[in-house]
């Protein structure tokens, strides 16, 4: 079991706490394998295994169980004369939960630390707000890196060139379950496209009770089709229309909100740079991995450009940053990224084949008037950094500890 250092070092600071510490993200990103690290650390602090005690709600043995039965084989569980750490797997598979979780800590007879995971964003949802005021703290979890792809193939295989790893990376993707064994694309799809039926029909379908299923299949395909696109409600309605179907504009919000609440989808709002004021409309839309869309629509190598932009927006989710679609004037920038005050912008490109691309993707940035620091990243491997903007290779972007 490979450690996934980042993650762990940020939620062991919270062991002990008053917080329920809450994992979520896409189906098989990784949460339960964390929990497990949990676990193996609390073992390193001297915690004996009787006080360590873990549930796993996604198995057929939970299928009808109530808030109140869990609560009472949970409080059976509990170690005498000392602290109990509960770790509690896919805890929104049973209704109510939120109150079975913050009975636990109310009452003070109970001497717990709680950690729960999640594959649904009903995890962070008014419920958890209205319960858990102040007590909890979440950690999104996310499909592995390039730095953590390269570490799992260095431990579960070898690693060859980086250069052609990480076209390796960008065709298989960032699932834990693909890369540990050597599989062909075709292997390795057929896990990912489980990984998608799975969301798709229980996280989605099943939960929200879909009729509509083709309908929603085809918002998928056009999301997918048009990862890092400007799109909204309406151009999907026209495109339901140029095939002869209708479907009207809150519906299609509707059918969207479910794929992010799956974690299937990243909504990124833009934002008026001058102003700072988060824009409602013409949002952009990121995979929870690029291999989804491999998987769903075959890979395209034409779809380079948007893969390439869906990894840095990753990247910088991982790392922290709230990020958004920067608009200035009429102008866009890729990515305007926030971390505790700080400003990072990010341009994105396949190639910077010409002078125009170039004077496109410096220029944009040159406009910005402060003093964040500015990136473009792209595969060339020529470094073109001019007037104060910095240039990267983007391997370089995914693995180097930039910081901004």
């Amino acid at each position: 079991m490979l450690e996934r250092k980042d993650y762990i070092d940020q939620i062991v600071p919270y062991f002990d706490m008053p917080f329920v510490k809450i994992l979520t993200g896409v189906r098989r990103c990784g949460k339960s394998t964390i929990m497990l690290m949990l676990m193996d650390a609390l073992k390193k602090r001297g915690i004996a295994e009787e006080h360590i005690v873990r549930f796993n709600f996604d198995t057929l043995e939970w299928q009808n169980a109530s808030a109140t039965q869990v609560f009472e084989i949970i409080k059976a569980k509990l170690a005498p004369g000392g602290r109990t750490y509960l770790f509690l797997d896919e805890i929104q598979e049973i209704e109510n939960w939120e109150i079975l979780v913050n009975t636990f800590m109310e009452e003070p007879e109970y001497d717990v630390d709680i950690f729960v995971t999640g594959s649904n964003s009903k995890m962070m949802s008014s419920e958890i707000s209205t319960y858990l005021t102040g007590r909890y703290v979440s950690f999104r979890i996310h499909p592995l890196s390039f730095s953590e792809y390269l570490a799992f193939k260095k431990a579960y295989g070898e690693v060859g060139d980086v250069n052609k790893e990480f076209l390796n990376y960008i065709e298989y993707g960032g699932f834990p379950a693909v890369h540990l064994k050597p599989l062909t694309l075709d292997e390795a799809y057929v896990i990912v496209k489980d990984i998608y039926n799975t969301t798709i029909l229980v996280d989605i379908v099943k939960r929200n009770q879909i009729r509509k299923v083709d309908q929603l299949e085809r918002i998928v395909k056009f999301a997918f089709d048009n990862v890092g696109n400007v799109f909204s409600a309406n151009s999907i309605r026209r495109f339901f229309e140029s095939q002869g179907r209708k479907i009207d504009v809150e519906t299609v919000y509707n059918y969207l909100s479910k794929l992010e609440n799956a974690y299937i989808l990243n909504r990124c709002l833009r934002q008026d740079l001058q102003g700072r004021e988060l824009l409602k409309t013409q949002e952009k839309f990121y995979l929870a991995d690029i291999s989804l869309k491999h998987a769903v629509l075959g890979y395209r190598k034409d779809d380079i450009s948007q893969i390439l932009e869906n990894l840095v927006y990753l990247e910088l989710r991982r790392r922290g940053y709230d990020v958004h679609v920067g608009k200035l004037d009429t102008q866009e920038i890729d990515f305007a990224a926030e971390k505790q005050g700080k400003i990072l912008y990010v341009q994105v490109a396949y190639l910077l084949a010409d002078r125009k691309t170039q004077e496109r993707e410096f220029g944009n940035l040159l406009k910005i008037q402060d003093n964040f620091p500015k990136f473009v990243v792209s595969m060339d491997e020529v470094d073109m950094s001019q007037k104060g903007i910095v240039h990267m290779n983007i391997r370089d972007f995914l693995l180097n500890d930039w910081k901004g």
